[in-house]
């Protein structure tokens, strides 16, 4: 079959890499895709907010199951469409998007359902926010209540870091309409993990756990970004506590939705705050993560493509994924001056060299063009560099290997990459 993918990211080519792959798949197409997903199926110019249009392209070519890589087609309605015209689609529907797309829904879901998760409170009234942060306190987390790019996520030391987060937020709009609406958190402390699922609304079926690292510098200091790096398995996750977040998130979470009256078919991403062995929920994503797709998909030996299908088809009981044993860990490559502004257009080498390192190494293209000759950086992150290995430093001596073969002018990664799993060694 015909398999439809949209995106054009670092989790896309990630996607498109292990879709190919699918003895299923005569032909894959992805829209807008890239440079780098070009080399793996056939790119058409069509943006993924433009959901009709991708919603014809379905239909003129046949396409058997459209898989949906990021959060904004979904949140915007994209799967409703498909499903209107009898296309299957693998991704939410826009009710069950707001999963996502705002998280005073997903924090109210939480609560009704009883999922663990940190107090909060919702705001669109500056002076409302600030005389609730002067009862609470600091530390305090600021959230933008819609989407903003996995830079709406404000951890605030101070009172006065705070006001200053909701006055960019809530008056000077530095998120636009993403930011009309903020949250006011409880700051959980702990070690951070990333549980992805698939799900047809019924049956779930569990990743292998992963650690992201969202902070742009060493020590996880500096900004939030949408990721600086991944690995897994994720020590922290062991397999007693999997079953717990199973029993106390994932389950509550799906019965939640469908008591709400959401059918949810796709991707459930919990990001987890463990404390003590317990777990608590940050917020949920209705797509898989980036960058944890990367080593999660280098590490998974199942073909991807049946399970999405029959997430998509409501006949998920009874699949299973296979993982690799060895540790998988991805290094992201930035542009200088990411997250915030940078330059576009420098050229990258290297690559040659790391793609004659073996099958235990891969590149994933996030911002990268191809100008003829050579590649060129063409985004905030770049590359994901990732490797496998027997144990996590094996790992990450490999992935750091190929990273350390691999320049453009200005570029920035961090080097503390899986430094909680190596801690626990």
């Amino acid at each position: 079959m015909k398999v439809l993918l949209v995106g054009g990211g670092g989790r896309e080519h990630a996607l498109a890499w292990k879709i190919a792959r699918s003895p299923l798949v005569e032909e894959l197409l992805c829209a807008p895709g890239s440079a780098a997903i070009e080399q793996l199926g056939r790119c058409l110019p069509i943006k993924g907010d433009d959901v009709d249009a991708l919603a014809d392209l379905a239909e003129r070519e046949g396409v058997g199951l459209t898989v949906v890589g990021p959060e904004a087609p979904l949140v915007a309605g994209l799967a409703d469409v498909f499903e209107a015209r009898g296309l299957k689609v693998f991704g939410p529907g826009k009710a069950g998007a707001e999963l996502e797309g705002s998280k005073g829904f997903c924090k109210k879901l939480l609560v009704d359902s009883g999922v663990p998760t940190g107090k909060a409170e919702i705001f669109d009234d500056i002076d409302a926010a600030r005389a609730t942060l002067k009862e609470w306190g600091a530390p305090v987390v600021v959230k933008a209540d819609g989407l903003a790019a996995g830079k709406g996520v404000i951890i605030c030391q101070t009172v006065e870091e705070a006001e200053q987060a909701l006055q960019e937020m809530l008056v000077d709009r530095r998120f636009g309409d993403a930011g009309g609406k903020v949250l006011l958190e409880e700051c959980l402390v702990g070690e951070e993990a990333s549980f992805i699922a698939i799900t047809d609304g019924e049956t779930i079926l569990p990743f292998a756990g992963s650690q992201d690292h969202k902070r742009v510098g060493d020590g996880d200091s500096g900004p939030n970004t949408g990721g600086m790096g991944a690995y897994s398995p994720a020590p922290v996750l062991d397999d007693a506590l999997q079953d717990r977040v199973m029993r106390e998130v994932m389950e509550p979470t799906v019965k939640g939705l469908s008591a709400a009256g959401v059918r949810f078919r796709g991707v459930l991403y919990a990001g987890l705050m463990i404390s003590d062995g317990q777990p608590k929920v940050l917020e949920y994503n209705v797509r898989f993560g980036d960058p944890e797709t990367q080593p999660l998909l280098f590490r998974l030996k199942s073909d991807l493509v049946p399970a999405m299908l029959a997430a998509a088809e409501g006949t998920l009981a009874g699949h299973t994924l296979e993982w690799d044993e060895r540790t998988s860990v991805c290094v992201v490559m930035a542009a200088e001056g990411y997250p915030g502004n940078y330059e576009k257009g420098r050229v990258i080498s290297g690559l040659d060299e790391v793609a004659a390192m073996g099958d235990d190494v891969m590149v994933f293209h996030a911002g990268t063009a191809y100008d003829g000759e050579r590649w060129v950086t063409a985004g905030g992150r770049v590359l994901g560099v990732t490797a496998l290995g027997h144990g996590v430093g094996e790992a990450v001596r490999r992935a750091y290997e190929a990273v350390d073969r691999i320049g453009w002018d200005g570029v920035h990664f961090r080097r503390d990459i899986a430094r909680r799993a190596l801690e626990r060694q």
